[in-house]
């Protein structure tokens, strides 16, 4: 029997042992990664260097873009090693990390909701209630949110007696951690977890109601051109809203196996990466402001190189 006393370290599930396969994953997941890199450092780059875009929506992208890197940086490069254990310590940050910027996406999905809310439902008084005070403290209430989400499930996880050290999974996962769990403590953490998912839907409850008055005074609007150009401010975020709660639900409302399949791992790796690699190329596609920013930046660059 290994208790909390003697773990220290735990073993992570490798993908492969074949080397062929070792490689097509390590190709995958460092194009996974890159993508991811370069889409969200793109999108912080052109609203910071462009004054046009310094407006509620884009400020909150920023963030989002931010949380998105911390997300995707947590799992995936140490994934692409070889080693497969993880001190104690680092399986506990990881959990810390993956929850933190988890919380704050969701937190930031909420905020910008409420801002396309107020833009298209209330915008005589738009400037006011998104004034550049009140989004910065919204901004701050989604990071300090997802700090305490992270610390309080951290709590919880490793306060518990573990009677192995093998995690059934290429990172350290919260369900799968509490399964080596030898003593009824792990029930505290279960029930953190189902308060949390209560937060979570409560928080998609709230967009899905705020789109709905979005919709509704959309179509209220005379013009069909103007009510095009009304919802596609709103369509970017739509769309990666959309893609989180199925991806999410997907994952976590499947039925668990007792042994983990190429197919758990797939859906793990796919709420893992691809979340965070397509919001920036969703928002590049969907926005023509950011398109335009884009190219002037990539013409920008073209020349200072010629």
């Amino acid at each position: 029997m290994i208790n909390i006393s003697t773990v220290t370290e735990f073993q992570l599930l490798g993908f492969s042992n074949i080397e062929e396969l070792q490689i097509i994953h390590f190709v995958m997941f460092l194009a996974i990664y890159l993508v991811a890199l370069m889409g969200n450092l793109l999108i912080i780059t052109v609203i910071v260097i462009n004054p046009h875009l310094h407006t509620p929506m884009y400020f909150f992208l920023v963030n989002l873009s931010v949380a998105d890197l911390g997300a995707i940086s947590v799992t995936i490069p140490k994934s692409m090693t070889h080693i497969r254990t993880i001190s104690y310590t680092g399986c506990a940050a990881q959990v810390f990390f993956v929850i933190f910027f988890m919380g704050v996406d969701v937190s930031l999905l909420t905020v910008m909701a409420y801002d396309r809310f107020v833009a298209i439902c209330d915008p005589l008084h738009y400037t006011i209630t998104m004034s550049r005070e009140s989004c910065m403290k919204m901004a701050i209430i989604a990071w300090v949110s997802g700090l305490l989400y992270g610390s309080v499930h951290v709590g919880g996880t490793f306060s518990i007696t573990f009677c192995s050290n093998v995690v059934k999974q290429f990172f350290c996962e919260i369900p799968q951690i509490l399964r080596l769990s030898c003593s009824d403590l792990y029930l505290i953490e279960i029930g953190i977890l189902v308060f949390s998912a209560f937060l979570i839907f409560s928080c998609f409850i709230f967009i899905i109601i705020s789109y709905v008055q979005i919709i509704t005074a959309v179509m209220k609007i005379s013009s069909m051109k103007g009510r095009q150009k009304t919802f596609s401010t709103c369509l970017p975020h739509l769309i990666v809203v959309s893609l989180f709660i199925c991806i999410c639900a997907f994952a976590y409302l499947k039925p668990i196996s007792r042994c983990p399949s190429d197919f758990d791992l797939a859906v793990t790796v796919i709420y893992c990466s691809v979340p965070f690699m397509m919001n920036p190329v969703i928002y590049s596609v969907r926005n023509k402001d950011i398109q335009i920013a884009l190219w002037k930046l990539l013409n920008y660059l073209t020349l200072w190189v010629a």
